[in-house]
């Protein structure tokens, strides 16, 4: 299957309308949708700015910047232990 990609519009009764001509063979196609969300690097007025998270070794900068939140009851030790469990069978 060959893929091309290109720019359409959705109107408002729903129907796709494909803004640039299309050089293929005629025939049946498989049509995928993506539509961009809003981004969540720019904080809106009800979302504050997330704190940006520092990493001393400079092979890990930039790393944490899109990594999710701990949890607040998270527990290192107790996940240390859960993966030693498993990785020696206890």
């Amino acid at each position: 299957m060959q893929a091309y990609k290109l720019n359409a519009t959705i109107d408002e009764s729903g129907h796709l309308i494909i803004d640039e001509p299309l050089n293929i063979a005629p025939g049946t196609v498989e049509v995928i949708i993506l539509q961009p969300v809003p981004s969540l690097e720019t904080p809106t007025e009800s979302q504050p700015e997330k704190p940006k998270r520092k990493s001393k070794v400079k092979a890990f900068e930039g790393l944490f910047e899109n990594a999710p939140p701990t949890p607040p009851d998270f527990d290192p030790d107790q996940a240390r232990w859960e993966a030693l469990k498993e990785k020696h069978n206890l």
